[in-house]
């Protein structure tokens, strides 16, 4: 949730989506949107959920590409719209993620706020997955007040207002006929330190992977349904 975004990945998002990575052009191609949570702040490229879930997918057969990566450290909602509007990446996705609200919320931003810039983010990743709802998945908030640093916090208040924040994406997730995955629970689980980064705030990779595992059966649906759009 720092304003700042590392020097690496910076570089993550300028390759990803200037270049698309080294992905075949008959590959699935997936484009993942969001913050800190998203680029992995504390750790490296291939240690984020949305490297770990393309392996998983790989593991099971679905011939994925590199990741396109549009997010970073300390953005809000409207400031992930507006990076997304910036980077024009092209279209269609296969596979589209979204998990945005969390500096809206630390930030002191109102739940109603929230949902009218959230359900234009949401607008535009569907215009991204080729009008296709069904390939945007949303994941939820985490819950960050139960890593070492947001101890120090009101922990309590924290829970329950990223709880009303997503309250309002899960319902967006609802109204617009998109996916959705709930992490928030794993999060609220990792009270071990080697769930978090260096920083104490940001989840580890060993995180990140309980939620790419969650993910995963959800995004291969999503792919399941693009394939069979495609040969239709």
């Amino acid at each position: 949730m720092r304003n700042a975004i590392t020097a690496a990945h910076v570089l993550v998002f300028l390759v990803a989506v200037c270049t698309g990575g080294s992905t075949p052009s008959d590959a699935l191609r997936y484009l993942a949107i969001g913050d800190s949570y998203t680029i992995g702040e504390g750790v490296s490229r291939e240690e984020t959920f949305p490297e770990q879930l393309a392996v998983l997918l790989r593991a099971r057969g679905e011939s994925v590409g590199d990741p396109v990566v549009i997010a970073g450290t300390g953005w809000t909602t409207p400031v992930i719209r507006q990076k997304v509007l910036d980077a024009s990446p092209r279209g269609p996705f296969d596979l589209v993620t979204v998990l945005a609200g969390v500096n809206d919320q630390f930030r002191g931003g109102s739940p109603q706020t929230y949902r009218n810039e959230f359900e234009a983010l949401v607008g535009e990743a569907i215009e991204l997955a080729g009008g296709r709802h069904a390939a945007v998945v949303i994941v939820s908030i985490p819950d960050w007040s139960v890593s070492p640093a947001g101890q120090r916090m009101n922990r309590p208040n924290v829970a329950a207002e990223i709880d009303r924040f997503n309250e309002v994406n899960r319902a967006v997730a609802e109204d617009f006929g998109t996916r959705y995955v709930d992490v928030t629970a794993f999060s609220r689980e990792a009270t071990d330190p080697s769930m978090f980064a260096s920083d104490g705030l940001h989840p580890s990779a060993m995180q990140y992977g309980e939620w790419a595992r969650a993910i995963l059966p959800v995004a291969r649906q999503a792919l399941s349904e693009a394939q069979s759009s495609s040969s239709r």
